[in-house]
């Protein structure tokens, strides 16, 4: 993913060095979104000697999250293609549950599950066009590695995944006589499902929702 980011920014730098026409704009931005959740977690309740899963439990969360990204784009007169890049990680809260494990078939014993996750390399690929000076609406990809952090009493664990999505966004900026320039824009972002299974083959967790609104303020420089 990372080599891929840098090879689409150094050939947005070329073409823009190559062309008259073209103009690039680099910056950073600021996120606040917030996101609707649902998750399911299955258990065998016999410690893996099945592959029935008959204790279930869904959740529902709502997710704040505030966080800073970096973006690169060039237009091409009214139309225009970019990335946005957030350096570092977002960790949820920790979440925890308690079921019972079947260790036998007559026999059963409480135990906490904890886990929260951590998003990691969240990368935004999108188009957009101009419908006037100032306004702007765009669609793009996204893509984001979800690393675990958990502890199972089965003393199991879950490995990490990744996830893609999508999203469209309208906004306006404005860009001043020295080039520097601002912009405010509002995000729909809408990921895929996915499902994590642990080590022992007891416990599975099916992400089934992930989607919400960001509100992005970005402040950078055109070219």
């Amino acid at each position: 993913m990372k080599k891929t980011l840098i090879g689409l920014v150094i050939s947005m730098f070329w073409f823009a060095s190559a062309s008259a026409d073209v103009g690039a704009r680099i910056g950073v931005t600021g996120n606040a979104g917030l996101y609707a959740a649902t998750a399911t977690e299955l258990d065998t309740g016999s410690h893996g000697t099945t592959t029935d899963f008959d204790e279930s439990q869904t959740q529902s969360e709502y997710l704040g999250l505030v966080y800073g990204s970096v973006f690169a784009e060039v237009g091409f007169g009214p139309v225009f293609v970019g990335v946005d890049y957030m350096p570092g990680s977002i960790d949820t809260e920790e979440t925890s549950t308690t079921v019972g494990d079947k260790t036998t078939t007559d026999t059963s014993t409480d135990v906490t599950n904890k886990v929260s996750v951590e998003f990691e390399n969240l990368t935004n690929f999108y188009a957009g066009v101009r419908i006037l000076e100032s306004f702007f609406i765009k669609a793009g990809s996204l893509s984001v590695d979800l690393n675990t952090k958990e502890s199972l009493g089965t003393g199991s664990s879950y490995d990490n995944t990744s996830v893609d999505g999508s999203m469209m966004a309208v906004g306006m900026d404005k860009v001043l006589d020295n080039g520097m320039f601002f912009r405010v824009e509002g995000q729909y972002s809408e990921f895929d499902s996915a499902s994590l299974t642990s080590s022992s083959g007891s416990q599975k967790i099916t992400m089934e929702s992930l989607d919400g609104v960001v509100a992005k303020l970005s402040v950078g420089k055109a070219f």
